[in-house]
């Protein structure tokens, strides 16, 4: 007769096959970043949530189109990428600015104390995707704008970016713990919460993440909440406040895309 502690082992086995099988059909079947979609296509992804189809066609007056990143935990922060660099694309003052910047990031980082070996070959891949989609290149801004797509659905260059996104987020936190500790919750404190939340691969992002980043880089996002709030109305959160937004994304419970103003 077999024992109940082999038949929990058994079970445990069966359901972490079972989640590492779903996880591979979701790689297999969505893009890191995919083409534009109207935004229609999430009332499809809704029909018959009468709740959430009003918030949608709310939606659907501010923006056009969506563009779905892969829901793996990296999905903040690709999406952020993905949508910044499209748009310094079109505006070359904003991308040269933007390219001294992220140049000089690795420095910064390295006098907060993050070792120059570790930050070496991220902040190398960064910068060639930056250039990459210099709309200076030959070819101008559609060239640039294939490009940013062929690079972020390659999964080394894509992952290389969310990387070292993260450790620019890192610093930020570090560099402004004082803040930063009111928006933990629980007792850990800014360091723990940095190697364990922050830096590594697959961890959603949340407002902490989100004011982090963008104030390290000087880039205001506006997200829209969709969620089963009683409001017929979408919520909307722009970070930093007061900021113009420049990124626009969605968030569902979990999960972040991004979105085109009309």
């Amino acid at each position: 007769m077999e024992s109940v502690g082999n038949t929990n082992g058994n079970c445990d086995e069966l359901i972490l096959k079972q989640q590492r099988q779903i996880e591979k059909e979701i790689i297999e079947s969505t893009p890191l970043v995919s083409e534009e979609l109207p935004l229609a296509c999430l009332i499809a992804e809704y029909n018959g949530d009468a709740i959430l189809t009003a918030k949608i066609e709310d939606l659907a007056g501010k923006y056009k189109y969506i563009r779905r990143t892969r829901p793996d935990g990296n999905c903040f922060f690709r999406a952020f990428a993905y949508s910044y660099l499209e748009n310094l694309v079109s505006n070359r003052r904003a991308y040269h600015d933007f390219r001294i910047l992220a140049e000089n990031s690795k420095d910064k980082l390295i006098q907060l104390g993050f070792p120059s070996f570790t930050l070496e070959d991220f902040h190398g891949t960064f910068m060639d995707v930056i250039n990459r989609v210099n709309p200076d290149n030959v070819g101008g801004t559609l060239q640039a704008k294939n490009e940013l797509h062929c690079v972020f659905n390659d999964q080394g260059y894509s992952d290389y970016v969310v990387v070292y996104l993260r450790l620019i987020t890192s610093g930020k936190l570090q560099e402004n713990a004082e803040f930063y500790q009111h928006f933990i919750e629980g007792d850990l404190s800014i360091e723990e919460f940095r190697h364990q939340d922050v830096e590594p691969m697959f961890k959603e992002s949340d407002h902490i993440h989100i004011i982090a980043l963008c104030t390290a880089l000087g880039v205001g996002v506006r997200v829209e909440y969709l969620d089963r709030g009683e409001s017929g109305t979408v919520k909307t959160h722009d970070f930093p406040e007061g900021t113009q937004p420049m990124v626009y994304l969605i968030y569902r419970p979990g999960h972040y895309d991004i979105l085109y103003p009309n």
